[in-house]
């Protein structure tokens, strides 16, 4: 049993979705803090003619202090969520799988979502299930656990009856190896490697949000999103 955990993050890169891919079970710390900086729960990379796309989905944190993630709101007196669907049209109406997403992306950002953990929680289960990612997805805050810090993880894998847990190579220098050892919980990391696929606009831009995938290729994104996805 592998076990996987991430923040929800707004449309997420294909690297995401290969470490989401090669688990048996993915948990959305959901109920974490809330960084008060720039974060990627609220922001992705796209792309258009000029390059690099920027995608903001606008919340409330003035005043408000600390919050969980799953208690941001999204601030529906901004008009960032119209640009945002009209960014999109306009950098991808020539992608040759865009016209299948559309729909979508009208429901998505109309709907008006109160909390940003519901909005990101259906961009990603979208996503997965146009990539064929199958891998059970659990919300922690579902898990009634009280365990924070180091214990974290450790405590979600014993959850899950779970033999190894599989990080990004990113995370790993957070990550104490003496825990999960002591734990009887290996330790494994996904390569870091950006998937590369045909875009438009030039030339190649890693890392963008799984979307840009997904318009550009199609039915295939699920063998690109596990061609290059290996452990360590």
């Amino acid at each position: 049993m592998i076990v996987s955990t991430s923040r929800p993050y707004f449309a997420p890169c294909p690297g995401f979705f290969s470490r989401v891919c090669l688990s048996d079970v993915f948990v959305i710390l959901d109920n974490v803090q809330f960084p008060r900086g720039t974060t990627w729960t609220t922001r992705n990379r796209f792309k258009n003619d000029q390059g690099t796309l920027w995608m903001t989905v606008p919340v409330w944190k003035k005043g408000l202090g600390l919050q969980k993630i799953n208690d941001v709101r999204i601030c529906h007196e901004s008009p960032l969520q119209i640009k945002n669907l009209k960014s999109l049209k306009q950098a991808y109406a020539n992608a040759p799988y865009f016209s299948e997403h559309v729909q979508f992306l009208h429901t998505i950002f109309s709907t008006g979502f109160d909390r940003l953990i519901d909005f990101n929680m259906a961009i990603l289960r979208h996503l997965m299930l146009n990539i064929g990612a199958d891998t059970e997805v659990r919300l922690l805050s579902e898990l009634g656990m009280k365990a924070r810090g180091k214990t974290l993880l450790i405590e979600i894998c014993r959850y899950f009856n779970a033999s190894s847990y599989l990080a990004q190579s990113a995370a790993l220098k957070y990550l104490d190896p003496n825990l999960f050892k002591s734990a009887g919980i290996a330790l494994s990391c996904l390569k870091s490697k950006p998937c590369v696929y045909p875009q438009l606009w030039g030339d190649f831009i890693p890392d963008l949000s799984a979307f840009d995938l997904l318009f550009n290729c199609g039915p295939k994104a699920r063998e690109i999103v596990q061609r290059d996805a290996l452990t360590e």
